[in-house]
């Protein structure tokens, strides 16, 4: 099976797959059109973000019998196209489940308690102790919104710290020890922290706006380290200058390029966001540790084996 490779990865998927006698070509700097005009030599293709496989990319693929994504969001891939031509789609969100986790409650801890801000206050020579009064997590209502793989990792990080954690999630009967689900009314009525974890789809783009955050009953923290574009910006500032959001930790930008690779679109918005002492903003790193650039591969290869290998 000849594959093709658009992105770099952790080496141990190449070095995996040339010793089960796959054949592989490595391209991660040919254009979109320059990709089209060869990829119906392949059967395989490994990606992360670089290249959006679209209707025209698709079916310009006769031989692609799988797609693998070193991660976990698919918005890249036309994903109705891809399984009508009989495509079979693969991820590893496993793979950086934990990563994402510990970057959420790391996010929390110091919005909470104010740690980068007095940090940075003593190195500039300003001593403020009743300024920098923190708020602890214990006894607050976490929601969660979305279940998955990521969902699940945050609940088993936050049943340590003494907070009750729920959430909401479109498939039914997923609670457990970590977390009780509720619907979505309850989840607004009683969620003192609300984080993200869930793709981004037609349903999901600009799931909180204005009404979403109006339906908020008590002020509340914010993280986001899904997609950029499930949170309405605009309407996270007007929310944060009202005193509804508390404080806002993103890693995910709505103004990101679609390659993850740096922001495209600069506004008031966003000069907003990254003047405010209320907002923490990391760059799409979430998921991104030594160990979980080894974990995403690692399970790619294993899924890739266990589909085509005997």
């Amino acid at each position: 099976m000849k594959i093709l490779l658009l992105d770099k990865n952790h080496p141990l998927i190449t070095e995996q797959l040339l010793a089960k006698n796959f054949v592989l070509e490595e391209d991660f700097t040919s254009s979109y059109d320059e990709v089209c005009r060869k990829i119906k030599n392949y059967e395989g293709l490994i990606i992360r973000s670089r290249i959006p496989l679209d209707k025209n990319f698709l079916e310009k693929a006769k031989n692609l019998k799988f797609i693998a994504r070193v991660g976990a969001g698919m918005e890249n891939i036309d994903i109705p196209v891809a399984e009508k031509l009989g495509i079979q789609l693969i991820n590893s969100p496993e793979g950086n489940r934990d990563s994402v986790a510990e970057h959420v409650l790391g996010m929390l801890l110091i919005i909470m308690n104010r740690l980068f801000i007095a940090s940075q206050e003593v190195k500039n020579g300003i001593w403020k102790r009743e300024e920098n009064r923190g708020d602890e997590l214990l006894g607050k209502t976490v929601g969660l919104i979305g279940y998955g793989n990521m969902g699940k990792a945050t609940a088993r990080r936050l049943s340590g710290f003494g907070c009750k954690v729920i959430f909401y999630d479109i498939l039914p009967g997923l609670s457990d020890k970590y977390a009780t689900q509720v619907s979505l009314e309850e989840l607004q009525s009683e969620a003192q922290v609300l984080s993200l974890h869930i793709p981004l789809t037609e349903a999901t783009h600009y799931l909180i706006d204005e009404e979403f955050i109006s339906r908020m009953e008590q002020d509340f923290y914010f993280i986001n380290t899904a997609r950029g574009k499930n949170l309405k910006t605009k309407a996270l500032v007007s929310a944060l200058k009202s005193g509804k959001v508390k404080g806002a930790c993103l890693d995910v930008l709505e103004y990101e390029k679609s390659s993850f690779e740096n922001i495209e679109n600069e506004n008031e918005d966003l000069k907003y966001l990254l003047e405010s002492d209320q907002v923490i903003i990391t760059p799409h790193i979430a998921g991104w540790t030594h160990q979980s650039k080894e974990k995403l591969a690692q399970f790619i290869v294993d899924k890739i084996f266990s589909s085509f290998t005997n």
